[in-house]
């Protein structure tokens, strides 16, 4: 039998909490709480579909040309978008991450970024995936094992969902502060401030049916560091959590991501957000980039917390 396309499988839980993380690109499968699955999942033998659940490290999102500067010295990234030119979602997504540690609710994943094409730095990756009570938290720990300060970015790749609920009629709120502005390549132009009752403004919560996005957000959270929420029409309530740092958020929206067979099998729409700790092509901007100097260690968590309709 050929194995799974993401690698060995791995199911961690709590009492009520039920995760499943491939070690390729250290993928986030399946999470179940009381039953409910939250985010999209997908059969053995593909690939993830549009970059569902991936971890994104040394850098989500895009890079323009793939070329950047350090130290005065042009970077030239190997092009993972050829259609857009750009060097894509980091250079981990096709690396199987090593075992740390494992319990039977949390899982500790590793992977080392060598210097390569375009990229200088010697990075140590470790991403701890932890079943609790009422959902999952998601811990990112990065260990500087070069000689020089190195700078580093982290995202994931998230598509939610809240069990069979039509993901049309799900409610999504979040205080956006900032839109970046995207050319035709997804690369960005600028930034804009997102506008009172305007199209972006999710704050009084709007139908994921009535969106169409595919843009890189500043995020304000609330006070229990809640960076958007998604709701079913029946009261289920899902927040997505991030630290400080998880200040950025790619919302996307596609209408022809695919299912398996059982889970509304065909295309349909999907909902992603993504927490990042930078918006797209901060290699050349700068903007929130993480600088660690050798032998330094830095770690920041995001998560899901989940209410059930009777319990919201």
């Amino acid at each position: 039998m050929q194995p799974p396309v993401t690698g060995p499988q791995h199911e961690v839980e709590s009492a009520r909490v039920r995760v499943k993380v491939g070690r390729v690109a250290a993928v986030l499968r399946s999470l179940e709480v009381g039953g409910v699955q939250l985010v999209e999942d997908f059969g053995d033998d593909v690939l993830p579909p549009f970059g569902a659940g991936l971890t994104l490290f040394p850098w989500p999102n895009r890079v323009r040309d793939g070329r950047w500067a350090h130290d005065g010295k042009t970077q030239q990234l190997d092009i993972t978008e050829p259609s857009k030119g750009n060097a894509s979602h980091g250079l981990l997504r096709n690396t199987e991450y090593a075992v740390v540690a494992e319990t039977g609710s949390g899982l500790e994943l590793s992977a080392t970024v060598f210097p390569q094409h375009g990229w200088p730095f010697t990075l140590r990756h470790r991403v701890r995936y932890e079943a609790v009570d009422d959902g999952l938290v998601v811990t990112h720990t990065v260990a500087n094992l070069g000689t020089q300060r190195a700078l580093f970015a982290v995202g994931a790749h998230p598509y939610f969902r809240i069990g069979e609920e039509p993901i049309a009629d799900l409610i999504v709120s979040a205080d956006l502060v900032e839109r970046v502005l995207l050319d035709d390549r997804l690369l960005p132009v600028g930034t804009e401030p997102v506008v009172s009752g305007g199209t972006f403004d999710l704050r009084g919560g709007r139908r994921v049916g009535d969106l169409d996005l595919n843009y890189a957000f500043r995020v304000r959270p609330s006070g229990d560091r809640t960076l958007l929420t998604v709701e079913s029409a029946a009261g289920a309530r899902l927040e997505l959590w991030g630290d400080a740092e998880f200040r950025h958020l790619q919302l996307y929206t596609p209408a022809d991501f695919p299912r398996p067979e059982g889970h509304h099998g065909g295309t349909g729409l999907a909902f992603a957000a993504e927490p990042m700790t930078s918006p797209p092509d901060a290699l050349n901007s700068g903007v929130d980039l993480i600088e660690l100097d050798a032998a330094q260690v830095w770690s920041s968590s995001w998560g899901v917390r989940f209410s059930p309709a009777d319990e919201s």
